[in-house]
C-alpha cells in the first residue's frame, strides 16, 4: 500500500489533528443473534473510513505519528471454522500501518501508550465495554504517578474531527458510491418491472435483493421500504409482507452497499403499471418538489435551502389538490403541511445511510461545499381520513435520489425510471416481455 493510498492519507491528515495525542479508535464488535448464531459483521464506519480492515476485534491507535492496528492472531483451527484472518504481520503490510499487535496485549499496551500524552482522542459512550477498557487504561497510568507518569489531560470526542473528514468525500469514495448507485437504480428497475397485482410485497423485495448481489454490492445498506397502499403513509414501513392491490401504488426506498458506501433510493410507482389521474397528479407534485430542491444545490448554499424549495412546492400541491386552504407563507409558518409531509428533505450519505457530519454549525445550518454527498426526498403521505377526497386516500409517495455537491452545482448521480412517462413506459416493457415469453 503507497502512501498515497486514501487510507493513509486519512490517517495521516487524522495525526496531524491529534498531534502529541493518542487516538483509539475500535471496529463494531461481533454481536449474538440466539445461543451461538450471530449477527452478519459489519466494521465500524470510523473504523473502516481509516483503515479498510474487515475484520472484527481489532482497533486503530494513532500514537507518536505511527499507526498501530491491534488485530486478532492467525489460528489455524479457528479459520477452518470461521474463516481467513490477516494476523497483525499480514495486515500491517496489507493495510499500510507502522505495525500491528494481537489485540490480546492491547489493554496491556494501553498504559504506555497513553501515559505523559497530553490528549487522548476517544468517542466515549459508542461501547460499554470499550469505554471500561479505555478507563481501566487510564486507571493504569495514574496508578504509575509515584514513578513520574502522567494520563492524558485531556479527553476530546474524536467523533466531532472524523465528522467533519467524512462529511466530504475523495474520489477513492465517490467510485464506490456511484457503483452502489448503479447497482441499486438496476435493483429498484427490477423491482418495478416485477410488479403484478396479488404479487406480494416481499416478492419486490426479492427482485432488489437478487440484483444488489448479481451485481456485486454485499447487500442492502439498510431494511429496504416495500410499501403498497396505504403501507406508503408509514414513514419507514419495512414488513413487507401484503399483497399487491390492483389499483394501488407501491413505494420502495432500497438501496445497496458497496464496500461499506452506502446508496439511497426511493420510486413510487403503480401495482398495475398505469397511474390513475389522482396518482398521477400527487406524483407529479413531489417530482416537481425534488426539482426545485435539486436545483437549490450549490456551494455556499444552506443545507436547508433544499428543504425550503420543496415544502414550498409541495404545500402548494396539497393546496392545489384541496387538502389545505390557506396562503402557502401561512400554511409553512403554521406547520399545516407537516400533516401530509413530516420529514426532512435529504441527509448525508456516505458509510452510514444518515452519514456522519453535522448539519448545523452553531446557530447556523451548515454550507454546502463540493464533495458532500446528500439524499433529495420528498413526499407526500396522504392517510385515510373523512376530510381527505375519496380519490387521494391511502396515497403515499416518495422519491429520493442521491446528490453529489460540485463546483458548478450539483450532479444526481441515481437513475431510475422516475417520471410517470418513464416508469410507466419500463412497466409496459415489462407487460408486453412477459406475455411474448408466454
Amino acid at each position: 500500500m503507497t502512501s498515497t493510498h486514501p487510507f493513509h492519507a486519512r490517517r495521516a491528515r487524522l495525526l496531524e489533528k491529534v498531534g502529541d495525542g493518542v487516538a483509539i479508535i475500535p471496529t463494531a464488535p461481533e454481536r449474538i443473534r440466539s445461543r451461538d448464531a450471530t449477527y452478519p459483521f459489519h466494521p465500524d464506519p470510523y473504523f473502516w473510513y481509516l483503515t479498510g480492515f474487515p475484520e472484527p476485534e481489532a482497533a486503530l491507535v494513532l500514537a507518536g505519528g505511527r499507526s498501530i492496528l491491534f488485530c486478532r492472531t492467525k489460528d489455524a483451527t479457528r479459520e477452518t471454522w470461521e474463516g481467513f484472518r490477516h494476523g497483525p504481520e499480514a495486515a500491517a503490510a496489507a493495510f499500510g500501518l507502522d505495525e500491528a499487535h494481537a489485540i490480546d496485549t492491547m489493554e496491556a499496551r494501553l498504559p504506555e501508550l497513553l501515559a505523559d500524552r497530553p490528549a487522548l482522542w476517544y468517542s466515549l459512550g459508542m461501547d460499554g465495554e470499550w469505554d471500561a477498557c479505555v478507563l481501566r487504561a487510564l486507571e493504569g497510568v495514574r496508578a504509575q504517578s509515584r514513578v513520574g507518569k502522567r494520563p492524558p489531560g485531556q479527553i476530546h470526542d474524536l467523533r466531532q474531527t472524523l465528522d467533519a473528514m467524512r462529511l466530504v468525500k475523495d474520489a477513492h469514495e465517490l467510485a464506490f458510491m456511484r457503483r452502489a448507485a448503479d447497482i441499486a437504480a438496476a435493483g429498484h428497475l427490477r423491482a418495478m418491472r416485477a410488479a403484478r397485482p396479488g404479487r406480494h410485497e416481499y416478492e419486490l423485495e426479492a427482485e432488489l435483493t437478487y440484483a444488489f448481489r448479481t451485481l456485486g454490492a454485499s447487500g442492502h445498506a439498510y431494511a429496504p421500504i416495500v410499501a403498497s397502499g396505504e403501507n406508503a403513509c408509514t414513514l419507514h414501513y419495512d414488513r413487507n409482507d401484503q399483497p399487491l392491490p390492483a389499483g394501488a401504488l407501491v413505494l420502495i426506498d432500497a438501496g445497496c452497499e458497496v464496500h461499506g458506501y452506502a446508496s439511497d433510493i426511493s420510486r413510487t410507482f403503480p401495482v398495475a403499471g398505469r397511474f390513475s389521474a389522482a396518482q398521477k397528479e400527487c406524483h407529479e407534485i413531489v417530482l416537481a418538489a425534488q426539482a426545485a430542491a435539486i436545483a437549490a444545490i450549490a456551494p455556499g448554499v444552506s443545507f436547508n435551502a433544499p428543504h425550503e424549495a420543496a415544502v414550498r412546492v409541495l404545500v402548494q400541491g396539497m393546496v392545489d389538490l384541496g387538502l389545505l386552504q390557506g396562503s402557502v407563507d401561512a400554511l409553512i409558518e403554521s406547520r399545516a403541511s407537516e400533516r401530509f409531509y413530516m420529514h426532512r428533505t435529504g441527509h448525508w450519505l456516505g458509510l452510514d445511510t444518515h452519514d456522519a457530519g453535522d448539519y448545523r454549525e452553531g446557530t447556523q445550518w451548515t454550507q454546502l461545499r463540493p464533495g458532500m454527498t446528500l439524499t433529495v426526498e420528498p413526499g407526500l403521505y396522504i392517510r385515510s381520513a373523512p376530510d381527505v377526497p375519496a380519490a387521494l386516500r391511502g396515497i403515499g409517495i416518495r422519491i429520493e435520489d442521491d446528490v453529489l455537491v460540485t463546483p458548478e452545482g450539483c450532479e444526481v448521480y441515481t437513475h431510475a425510471p422516475k417520471t410517470v412517462a418513464e416508469i410507466e413506459e419500463a412497466m409496459r416493457h415489462a407487460e408486453s416481455g412477459s406475455k411474448h415469453s408466454r
